[in-house]
């Protein structure tokens, strides 16, 4: 599978971002801003991302790999974020979360 992608550290500060992990992994920690749409629910929801360029988020790149995938041939413009939240925690970008420090579960 041919998945475009890019780096944390290439990600623009206005990025629209889609996060594809389950509730309790989105509570423990997301970047600021980021849509919450899990992976299982997307077919349902496509109605929900926003009409730009993709930037598509997991924990570590293995779940956002196959929904830019599907995302790509259905239409969207969507790149995966490789090493997922795991990057991009690692890298300090800004993580919001539900209650207490953020974390990637």
């Amino acid at each position: 599978m041919n998945v475009p992608a890019v780096t944390v550290s290439d990600i623009p500060a206005d990025a629209a971002i889609v996060d594809v992990r389950e509730q309790a992994e989105w509570d423990a920690g997301h970047a600021p801003g980021a849509v919450h749409i899990p992976m299982g629910e997307l077919a349902g929801r496509l109605d929900e991302l926003p009409d730009t360029a993709l930037h598509v988020i997991c924990r570590s790149g293995g779940r956002s790999a196959r929904v830019t995938a599907y995302l790509n041939a259905n239409g969207w413009d969507a790149v995966n974020v490789d090493g997922g939240m795991q990057s991009w925690a690692a890298a300090g970008r800004p993580m919001a979360s539900a209650a207490g420090s953020p974390e990637v579960l």
